[in-house]
């Protein structure tokens, strides 16, 4: 879910463009430039919104713009079951299943041995999980521990991790300090933090993914950071349907926006966006352990 507060800039269209499509951020309005390779979304939320209501159209629109994989990353229990479902009827579909530090609260007793039959069972990956010390009402000690059972079951199986984090960047470099093993596969995913802070977190092993706002011209702070991420670190993704590209409402965002990002992305590090798809796809295909073949 969005770890982003800043929302996008005014609408020019609420229906994605073909990847060769873009709204510009630096004042042109729609482009049109060239097309890029396919590409994967690393991290969206197709049960969410108004994607849940309109599921098979999103997904054509998102072959439509090039976009061969969707990560769709649960909020709380209640998503488990549908994204499974998704992923068996969509082979786009990757499915991510946890618990969001917003829904710690609503765990059941028995939500962490249910999660782990679940992870035994199918080949899934562990999200949407993490901290957040931005909303007001929250137990921060209960985030911290919900996160580090979700680490360690992620550590056990072997299996990707997509790690939410809002004003708490310090304390999670803490927790993962202290963890005797870490998931050999973690992503920060809609990063948010400082500069500074990515050379801190990629050597801890985490990648960092960059969502719609790196296309927002007066959020300097997520476009500086994406400069400094490095390209085997990085992933892209659109948190869907949060966190729209410039353009775009902010909560009618989707999988099909992707391209638009990418290609903000690539022109901020001074890249080819083609060559920028191609290493952030081959990175995300890796990361996730989608096979060649599917991809």
């Amino acid at each position: 879910m969005s770890t982003q507060t800043t929302t996008s800039t005014t609408n020019v269209t609420s229906s994605p463009m073909s990847c060769s499509l873009v709204a510009s951020s630096h004042g042109d309005g729609w482009a049109l430039r060239q097309e890029i390779p396919p590409l994967v979304d690393a991290h969206c939320h197709l049960q969410d919104g108004h994607l849940r209501a309109d599921i098979p159209q999103v997904i054509a629109r998102a072959r439509a713009a090039g976009v061969r994989h969707l990560v769709c990353n649960s909020d709380h229990q209640g998503d488990w079951d549908l994204i499974l479902g998704l992923a068996e009827t969509y082979p786009e579909v990757i499915p991510s299943l946890g618990v969001h530090p917003w829904f710690v609260a609503q765990c059941s007793t028995g939500w962490l041995a249910r999660l782990e039959a679940l992870v035994a069972a199918y080949p899934v990956a562990v999200g949407e999980i993490g901290l957040d010390r931005q909303v007001e009402e929250r137990n921060d000690g209960l985030q911290e521990e919900v996160f580090l059972a979700q680490m360690e079951l992620a550590a056990r199986y072997d299996r990707p991790v997509s790690i939410h984090c809002r004003k708490a960047f310090g304390r999670l470099v803490e927790l993962m300090a202290s963890l005797s093993q870490r998931p050999r596969r973690m992503m920060l995913h809609a990063y948010c933090g400082s500069h500074e802070m990515v050379p801190v977190f990629e050597k801890l092993g985490l990648y960092l993914s960059v969502a719609g706002s790196v296309t927002w011209p007066k959020n300097r702070k997520t476009r500086t950071a994406a400069q400094r991420i490095s390209k085997e670190r990085l992933l892209v993704e659109t948190d869907s349907p949060a966190i729209a590209p410039a353009g775009v409402p902010y909560e009618r965002n989707e999988p099909a926006y992707l391209p638009m990002i990418v290609q903000e992305l690539a022109r901020l590090r001074g890249e080819d966006p083609a060559e920028l798809a191609r290493a952030v796809t081959a990175t995300a295909l890796d990361f996730f352990d989608i096979t060649r073949s599917a991809a």
